[in-house]
């Protein structure tokens, strides 16, 4: 199978270096086949949230429970540091007893002193396993908590690149495409698994943790002359249409991902636009309707 430059148009901008037509040929075991799980994407998507979320956490488990990829294994994690609180001890206990889809990081709660480098240099340890495959997840993704991430559209962006040395994810500054100009936005970005265990292993991320942590993650690849193939998936990722800013677009149906969701106004008007309830069954046990509003909700 040769690289879909097809896809990587509709998709976004892509920057890879070193593939040759053997590294997409069709019997490669790292290539995504249709309707064969033997091949299937093998993902982690980690929401960096707070461990008060518990409002939040349960309204994103219906928008990403009710999401059914072809062709990928996702696993959705909520990731945050250390808690504090006896109620937390009490709550967040019985979610992983009832969810198992949280992990708690050896660290103090914080955006930009080290949460995203413990998040990714913790995972090896965590999720390697003897009796399972390696790698464990193909891809590692960190999202923000008010991203929201269209599980069938990523997977078809990422089916025809490359399974190492990738960072994927919306290139800054916004008015560039460049996926080398700087880094890829907080709002959500993707590694590739070796990458992942190069941030546990390497001391250039280790003495390098305080700062904007998409922008410092940047440099930790750049100085590591790391991720050598990038694909900048503008405008399949963006800012939510308002308040407008060179990061925003309008809502469209090519969409991976929309950041800054911030109430609840927003994300209803998101999920409405891209028609999630659709599949929902009739039954005689409840009626619903759905009404067209002529004013969009920002």
């Amino acid at each position: 199978m040769k690289f879909d430059l097809v896809a990587c148009k509709k998709f976004g901008r892509c920057a890879l270096s070193k593939i040759t037509s053997q590294s997409y040929n069709s019997s490669s075991n790292d290539l995504l086949t249709p309707n064969s799980s033997s091949n299937d994407i093998r993902i982690l998507l980690g929401i960096l949230t707070l461990p008060d979320q518990y409002h939040h956490r349960h309204f994103l488990r219906l928008i990403y429970g009710t999401q059914f990829p072809v062709g990928a294994k996702v696993d959705v994690k909520f990731v945050f540091c250390n808690l504090t609180k006896e109620d937390q001890n009490v709550l967040v206990s019985l979610e992983i007893m009832h969810y198992d889809d949280i992990i708690i990081l050896n660290c103090n709660e914080n955006m930009d002193k080290g949460k995203t480098y413990a998040y990714f240099s913790s995972l090896p340890d965590m999720v390697n396993s003897s009796d399972g495959p390696y790698p464990p997840y193909h891809y590692v993704l960190k999202a923000d908590d008010d991203t929201y991430f269209r599980l069938k559209a990523l997977i078809e962006s990422l089916s025809p690149l490359p399974r190492e040395d990738l960072y994927y994810g919306f290139g800054s500054p916004c008015s560039s495409m460049d996926p080398f100009v700087h880094y890829m936005s907080g709002m959500g970005y993707l590694v590739s698994w070796d990458i992942v265990e190069w941030i546990r292993d390497s001391d250039i991320p280790k003495n390098n943790v305080e700062g904007p942590e998409d922008k410092i993650f940047g440099d930790w690849l750049q100085k590591g002359h790391k991720a050598k193939n990038r694909f900048n998936a503008k405008w399949s990722m963006y800012d939510y249409p308002e308040p407008r800013t060179k990061c925003t677009h309008e809502l469209w149906p090519g969409t991976v991902a929309i950041h800054r969701l911030k109430n609840q106004e927003k994300w209803i008007h998101t999920l409405k636009y891209f028609n999630v309830t659709q599949n929902l069954k009739p039954s005689k046990l409840y009626h619903i309707s759905f009404f067209l509003k002529k004013k969009i909700l920002y």
